[in-house]
């Protein structure tokens, strides 16, 4: 990706999707702009006109963390865009130097991961890294994204079974929703880690591919994945309705663990229990607590 349009259009979607009115300014008048002026956002953010619209132009060096925070409340950014914005701007700059310690933890390899979410028989588990790759699973997790795993198009990846398959627009029933969330995290990693070749290699794969990801894609949202609630509908037991919370894993920065509950009582956990049982007989493995 061109890091300078990326600055560019990021910083006037959020522009343009502010009005006078809650930025507090008095509208007044015909606007050629459908949000704020450059002026406006220069006034807000207590800054000149002519700095402003550098940044604007896609230059953030030597950009202050304390001219971010005052564009920040400018431009109203949340959590992830303001996470998002500070990317930009350190992917402006020098590299960081790389830090040497001898006592940093070794990373964890995927058979001690495997190992792990296999002790782990009440809840699917899964792991993927930020192309939205999925790493590994317990029986429960491959179990549930069996379709996603099985399908040769995705190979095991979140982002091409929403995009290049039909058949996400029935596995996940909030599907139009469930494609803003990856189309946003995808946009999200893509500025922490702008020299991720194969990151943006999958982003130009479905740019290419897919009409419905590049409408999204030019929206420039951003979003942190972390907890929420999961509609699938399942080929073998059904509508399911799971919460799930997202956990980064310290000494494998890429990586980040999905856990899925279902409410006690409820018929998504009979379905999952289910579920459980028919993936310990195709495994030949005992049934766990489900």
């Amino acid at each position: 990706m061109d890091h300078g349009a990326e600055v560019t259009e990021f910083l006037r979607s959020r522009r343009d999707r502010m009005s006078p009115e809650n930025a507090g300014l008095i509208g007044g008048g015909r606007r050629r702009v459908p949000g704020l002026r450059r002026e406006e956002v220069a006034m807000l953010t207590g800054i000149s006109v002519e700095y402003y619209a550098r940044m604007e132009r896609g230059d953030l060096r030597g950009v202050s963390p304390e001219v971010l925070d005052s564009l920040a409340r400018a431009l109203h950014l949340d959590e992830a865009e303001y996470d998002h914005l500070s990317d930009l701007a350190r992917a402006a700059g020098p590299p960081p130097p790389r830090r040497r310690n001898s006592r940093a933890a070794m990373p964890l390899t995927k058979p001690e991961l495997q190992r792990f979410l296999d002790a782990v028989t009440g809840a699917p588990v899964w792991v993927r890294d930020r192309r939205l790759d999925v790493v590994v699973a317990n029986a429960l997790g491959r179990a549930l994204y069996a379709p996603l795993l099985d399908d040769p198009t995705a190979q095991g990846n979140t982002a091409r079974f929403m995009f290049l398959n039909p058949a996400a627009q029935t596995f996940f029933p909030d599907w139009e929703r469930n494609a803003d969330d990856v189309v946003a995290t995808l946009r999200s990693y893509a500025g922490h880690d702008p020299h991720d070749t194969a990151l943006t290699g999958l982003i130009d794969e479905l740019l290419t591919r897919s009409d419905t990801f590049r409408r999204r894609w030019s929206e420039h949202n951003v979003r942190h994945h972390r907890t929420g609630v999961k509609r699938i509908h399942h080929p073998v037991v059904g509508k399911l309705e799971l919460s799930y919370q997202a956990m980064g894993l310290p000494v494998n920065p890429e990586w980040f663990m999905f856990a899925y509950t279902a409410e006690a009582g409820s018929l998504t956990e009979e379905r999952m229990r289910l579920l459980g049982s028919l993936a310990a007989a195709d495994s030949g493995a005992p049934a766990g607590d489900n």
